[in-house]
């Protein structure tokens, strides 16, 4: 793993910068808020909740991220005010629901289908703020950074089915996207996988019988940092009791190269995509 220190000095390029957050109103996207906030950025909020602070440079739109119409308002706003959408910080997100061995029936005793707002919420509206921000980003001379909030699920055995399912989608979504963005788009996106974190998510007071959580404002400062720091780009700050590692380049991309060697299915897909070119294929 490669460790990364954080220093207050890293957020100064975020002055004035415009950033849109998703999940804003509590945890770690509240946590962000005010950091951003205190480093003289512009922010607009969109949550189901109000986020519990006014300020000068806050504007807030009421956002269900399972919306599409609700998602493109805020992005709206945020433009409409702003002027432009520097960076986004796709962070709303559920705990989990279901372990897909729930057994549910209807009054006639057919099975229901499984709970998927988890997915509905924690990727299918990760993607879409992602497409959003993209949108805005690639009319801009200047881009932008996207930043998701995956977790230290995405890369582990957990038994909380269809968050675990979904996380894992979060740091794909990462990945598919890091080859198609900067350079050939002046975007970039990466992830953040905090471990266990005192948020509304989890109680906090069952945890730390186990295990010393981290704050939110601290694992802020991640997200914060890969927003100011252009030179990062498809990866993956794992924290953890405060400490921050980027693991997607130094430890989970090099694992999967020991596996696969030198024929990626990035590289195959590339250059079956040159060949249909050649061919005068389209996609169809």
């Amino acid at each position: 793993m490669t460790e990364v220190q954080i220093e207050d000095e890293d957020f100064a390029s975020l002055r004035n910068q415009a950033v849109v957050i998703t999940g804003g109103s509590s945890g770690i996207g509240l946590a962000t808020v005010k950091l951003l906030l205190d480093n003289g950025a512009l922010v607009a909020v969109g949550d189901v909740n109000e986020p519990p602070l006014q300020h000068p440079n806050l504007i807030f739109q009421k956002t269900n991220i399972a919306s599409w119409g609700e998602l493109s308002a805020l992005f709206k706003s945020a433009k409409s005010n702003y002027g432009r959408v520097d960076h986004v910080f796709a962070n709303a997100g559920i705990s989990g629901r279901t372990t897909y061995l729930e057994e549910n029936f209807d009054a006639n005793g057919e099975l229901l289908e499984p709970d998927d707002l988890v997915n509905q919420i924690n990727l299918k509206g990760c993607a879409n703020t992602c497409a959003l921000a993209i949108h805005y980003m690639r009319r801009q001379e200047t881009g932008g950074s996207i930043v998701v909030t995956a977790s230290a699920s995405s890369f582990q055995r957990f038994r909380l089915v269809d968050y675990t399912m979904a996380k894992h989608g979060v740091l794909g979504l990462i990945r598919g996207l890091q080859p198609l963005l900067h350079p050939q788009l002046p975007i970039r996106i990466n992830g953040i996988s905090p471990s266990w974190t005192a948020t509304g998510l989890a109680p906090k007071e069952f945890i730390e019988m186990v295990i010393p959580t981290q704050t939110p404002a601290v694992v802020a400062r991640s997200v914060a940092l890969l927003m100011a720091d252009e030179m990062r780009h498809g990866q993956l700050i794992y924290s953890v009791q405060g400490k921050f590692s980027e693991i997607e380049e130094s430890v989970l991309l090099p694992a999967a190269k020991t596996i696969v060697g030198d024929i990626s299915e990035d590289l195959v897909l590339t250059k079956v995509q040159a060949a249909a070119a050649n061919l005068g294929l389209t996609k169809n």
